[in-house]
């Protein structure tokens, strides 16, 4: 015969076994719940990472054919000066350029690689304006190993040109200083070329002003590129200075080695 506290906790085990059931069959539906809500949320940023690495391969080609036909426009030009000693040496700088641009699929390059690049186009720029044009560059070895987005350099000096040097009747002027202060890098280009409309002109004499948002296609696109790997660390500027020209400032992280997970591929 089953004792009265046998019974008693025989009962108690009838009573709570469900209710201890239920309260598992709580948890576990919470914790697969939970897996479903990670799952989903690994999916989104994989998928948002995918997006962005889509749309700064978008950006990174769309910025190669403003060179090449700015580049071609040049050598055109020459031919139909009949300058052929400087159409053999710009159609060499621009073979140079090719090799380069089809072995650069990175989204990020050394800095020293950059300005070589660059200075396929100046080279190009130079031929074109002859004794008119000069350039100064200024960058310290270290600066070289800092990584940048490809193009960058390259694009703020053709919008020089183009929007400013080429508009210009007589000297023109381009100078680019490379410099890094605390752990950021920073670039300023600074041409002597008019400013892109008169709207863009200082209200005083010898006075500067932020230029209004006409910088162009390309520098929208190096400011998009900078959002897409250095987020709110990175910023471009532009603005007239009146009696100089118009200067373009750029700012990034002064990193070496860019982490994998940090940049769109």
């Amino acid at each position: 015969m089953i004792s009265f506290e046998g019974f008693t906790l025989l009962i108690l085990l009838f009573i709570l076994a469900p209710i201890v059931g239920a309260i598992i069959l709580l948890f576990l539906f919470i914790f697969e719940k939970r897996i479903d809500l990670l799952e989903n949320k690994a999916k989104k940023i994989e998928l948002e990472k995918e997006l962005q690495q889509a749309l700064y391969s978008q950006l990174n080609q769309q910025i190669q054919p403003h060179f090449l036909f700015n580049s071609l426009n040049v050598i055109l030009t020459l031919a139909r000066l009949k300058r052929n000693e400087e159409l053999v040496r710009a159609l060499e700088v621009f073979s140079q350029f090719l090799k380069f641009k089809y072995k650069t699929d990175e989204p990020m390059i050394p800095l020293r690689e950059e300005i070589r690049y660059t200075e396929y186009y100046i080279e190009i720029q130079k031929l074109r304006f002859g004794a008119r044009l000069s350039i100064a560059m200024e960058c310290e070895e270290r600066l070289k190993q800092a990584f940048i987005p490809p193009f960058v350099l390259q694009t703020i000096v053709e919008n020089a040109f183009k929007h400013g040097l080429e508009r210009k009747v007589g000297d023109v002027s381009l100078n680019v200083r490379f410099y890094h202060k605390d752990e950021n890098a920073y670039l300023t280009v600074l041409d002597n070329g008019p400013p892109d409309s008169p709207a863009d002109e200082p209200p005083e004499p010898g006075g500067t002003t932020e230029q209004l948002e006409k910088s162009g296609y390309g520098l929208d696109n190096i400011r998009r590129r900078l959002h897409l790997c250095f987020a709110d660390q990175a910023d471009l500027t532009m603005r007239f200075i009146q009696g100089s020209g118009t200067e373009v400032h750029v700012k990034w992280p002064f990193i070496t080695k860019p982490a994998a997970e940090e940049v769109p591929r």
